[in-house]
């Protein structure tokens, strides 16, 4: 099977397999503000990550690219969406384009159609610093994520098998490029061990990717012969992976995704310290099932909802929100506090 063909797979099972309930939101629940002492008018949505300024907390995170003319189309309706409702947007994996000359349009399509928009590139850990050079140049990216992704590949039949050297790869990539690096999980999510990793390092924000959004293990286990049930369970929340960044590395910008599925999840990610909610299954889903226009008035809503939220709860500015008071119940708490994380001080923020 060529990587164009396993790509298109990747695309048709998401969608397939759905996106479950699992990534801890609905174990957050606000504490209500009867004198929010706000006016909606005076809500801000503009966020900064990694040194970037962005208009919205929302991004439009990596799916596709180099799965030919299909992912083409679509990261070209996806950058337009992008650039019509002032979205960042990351790409998928590059390493593609990088092996075949041919793939390249299929990613080089979003600077193209967004010329001024904040574009991310994307590689994984095994990307060296020469690949990584080429992959910002490639679609002139103002970022590059790099994405952490052993679960998957150790589920892929045809995936890589040796993840030695990573840490030292990323930072070598990091020291050299002239934009920001972030580094990104692929919805298996990220505990403190790895984030006290990565804070040592010049990486300029961490995507946490947790577990309860698109599940790539549970994708290649129905692409595979055989099997590893083990692993479609495997993971940390996004909401613990949240809390857990700020725990150990609370001057680390961090960046939620993984189960954003609503305005509601994406603001309880950033209550919980996110800058940014990236949202990608869902915008994916309503692209191709519902059209371009819907999509575009699902972003809109996303917007008008966090505002109002935001208003609600007292919080003119996405770090005031940050501050709100909130109750961690169920089974998050339950991880947090046996992790050492006093979920309870959420509770009492003002």
């Amino acid at each position: 099977m060529t990587r164009e063909q396993r790509k298109r797979e990747h695309i048709e099972y998401a969608l397939s397999t759905g996106q479950s309930r699992k990534a801890g939101f609905d174990d957050v629940k606000f504490v209500h503000q009867s004198l929010p002492d706000v006016a909606l008018a005076d809500i801000s949505l503009q966020t900064k990550i990694g040194g970037l300024i962005l208009s919205s907390p929302i991004f439009i995170n990596a799916m596709t690219g180099g799965g030919g003319r299909e992912t083409e189309r679509i990261n070209g309706q996806l950058a337009e969406a992008a650039k019509e409702k002032g979205l960042a947007m990351a790409v998928g994996s590059q390493m593609s384009a990088l092996k075949n000359k041919e793939e390249r349009r299929t990613f080089q399509v979003v600077r193209q159609v967004n010329p001024k928009g904040v574009i991310w590139a994307n590689l994984g850990s095994e990307a060296t610093v020469g690949q990584a050079e080429a992959a910002v140049e490639m679609i002139e990216a103002d970022a590059l994520q790099i994405h952490l992704n052993s679960i998957q590949e150790l589920a892929m039949p045809e995936g890589d098998r040796d993840f030695a050297g990573a840490l030292e790869r990323i930072q070598a990539i990091a020291e050299a490029l002239t934009v920001p690096v972030f580094v990104k999980e692929t919805g298996f999510g990220m505990g403190m061990e790895t984030v006290q990793k990565l804070a040592a390092l010049p990486v300029s924000a961490v995507d946490v990717g947790g577990f309860g959004g698109t599940n790539f293990a549970a994708i290649e286990n129905a692409r595979r012969s055989s099997a590893l049930p083990f692993f479609n369970d495997w993971g940390i929340t996004t909401a613990v992976s949240i809390v857990e960044t700020k725990c150990v590395s609370p001057s680390l910008p961090v960046m939620a995704s993984g189960g954003i599925q609503s305005s509601l999840d994406a603001v309880k990610a950033l209550s919980l310290g996110a800058s940014g909610a990236g949202m990608a299954g869902r915008l994916l889903k309503i692209l191709l099932e519902h059209g371009f226009e819907q999509l575009l008035a699902e972003i809109d809503r996303i917007h008008s909802d966090l505002q109002l939220m935001m208003c609600a709860l007292g919080a003119k500015t996405i770090k005031e929100l940050q501050q709100v008071p909130l109750v961690l119940t169920g089974e998050t708490y339950h991880w947090l506090q046996v992790r050492g994380c006093r979920p309870a001080s959420f509770s009492v923020r003002k």
